[in-house]
């Protein structure tokens, strides 16, 4: 699939901005703090709801405006649909098909798929547990839409759940009974099947994925001379709150395991106030050969482990019949030499790829293709002779 339009209406810092796209590469060159980075933000957004630079919707939304729109026109499988998503911070968003309104936000996922990398991905290996369970989930959205309401129906369950622990904790401490318990052990059973979901979903992704991971790491950070480290020694691994059982794939049988582990754990989270058994005190687990990759790899690793997250995904996605739309923001100025070429070889097959960058030096000869400049808020096409 690839995108063919991009419309935005107050979108960051543009009032308005219509660009047409095409099929192969393009790129998007502009000094810093200019608005190239908010173009392709844009129609990651369509593809996942969320931004990949901040937690909320308000800074999408261009300083004095009360909405944001963003219109993607995208073509898969030879078809053409308009995907549109209405942004209100404060209040409900809205999303359209073909200028026609759905009933939920999320029933526009499916429609646009991308697969992007940015700095802030430097975090899935050296930051917190959070942003690699939100790798997990995201992928698992775009593979299979319905998992947005699973994610959704589990935050749900895990906010009330949390509300309950506190206050049949607090009754406890004041000697006022627990009559709570009640009320918390249907809670129990919803968070145990809501969470055997999620969690059956991302061990068989974590599976799936594994290879991918290997394979994209071996081609992107080949060793120089004199390193220890062989190519492909890349490893990911799940690593639950509780021991798994011996048929993990069994949503029943996940079911029953986090039920009794709740059970096993009630006083501490009634002392705590919070939940300590499920899919959101998860990890994902990356390795460079036998050491874990956070507090062991160097600079160059970590980015080179990083990006092989993020082409895995991108090949996953595309051996199971459809190329998403490749997104590098900002990558190349953060690689070196070697790297910046295996990764322009890499991806120059692709359906699309968007990339941003400081300067047109910074892009691989193998990725020119389609040009726009970026300068304060405009955006330019660049005719080559």
């Amino acid at each position: 699939m690839y995108a063919t339009h991009l419309s935005l209406h107050d979108f960051r810092s543009y009032a308005g901005a219509e660009i047409e796209l095409e099929p192969g590469i393009t790129v998007f060159v502009g000094p810093n703090g200019h608005g190239k980075t908010n173009l392709v933000e844009a129609i990651d957004y369509v593809a996942t709801l969320g931004s990949h630079r901040v937690a909320s919707d308000t800074p999408l939304v261009r300083q004095g405006a009360g909405r944001a729109v963003v219109r993607v026109e995208a073509v898969r499988d030879e078809r053409r649909a308009l995907a549109e998503i209405e942004i209100n911070p404060g209040g409900a968003n809205r999303a359209r098909l073909n200028k026609s309104p759905l009933r939920r936000t999320r029933e526009i996922l499916g429609l646009v798929r991308t697969v992007l990398f940015s700095p802030e991905d430097l975090a899935l290996v050296k930051g917190d547990p959070a942003g690699r369970r939100r790798f997990l989930d995201d992928m698992l959205v775009a593979r299979a839409p319905r998992y947005a309401g699973v994610r959704q129906d589990y935050d749900r369950v895990l906010k009330q759940r949390n509300t309950l622990l506190k206050t049949a904790g607090a009754a406890r401490k004041a000697g006022e009974g627990s009559g709570g318990l009640r009320t918390l052990e249907v809670w129990d059973d919803h968070l145990a099947r809501t969470g055997a979901e999620l969690l059956a979903a991302r061990l068989e992704l974590v599976n799936t994925l594994r290879p991918h991971v290997a394979k994209a790491y071996e081609r992107v950070a080949k060793p120089h001379a004199g390193n220890p480290r062989e190519p492909g020694a890349a490893q990911i691994a799940y690593q639950s709150s509780f021991e798994l059982p011996e048929e993990p794939g069994d949503r029943e049988v996940l079911t029953a395991a986090l039920l009794a582990e709740v059970a096993a754990r009630r006083d501490d989270e009634l002392a705590r106030g919070v939940s300590l058994v499920g899919p959101h005190r998860d990890d994902l687990v990356l390795s460079l050969g036998p050491l874990p990759a956070k507090g062991y790899a160097s600079h160059g690793e970590a980015w080179s482990l990083a990006l092989a997250l993020r082409l895995a995904c991108f090949d996953l996605m595309r051996a199971e019949g459809d190329d998403p739309v490749l997104i590098l923001d900002d990558v190349f100025a953060e690689l070196d030499v070697d790297r910046r070429a295996r990764l322009a070889e890499s991806v120059a097959g692709a359906e699309q790829v968007l990339v941003t960058a400081a300067v047109p030096a910074d892009v691989p000869e193998v990725l020119a293709g389609a040009r726009f400049d970026v300068a304060n808020g405009e955006v330019r096409r660049v005719l080559r002779p």
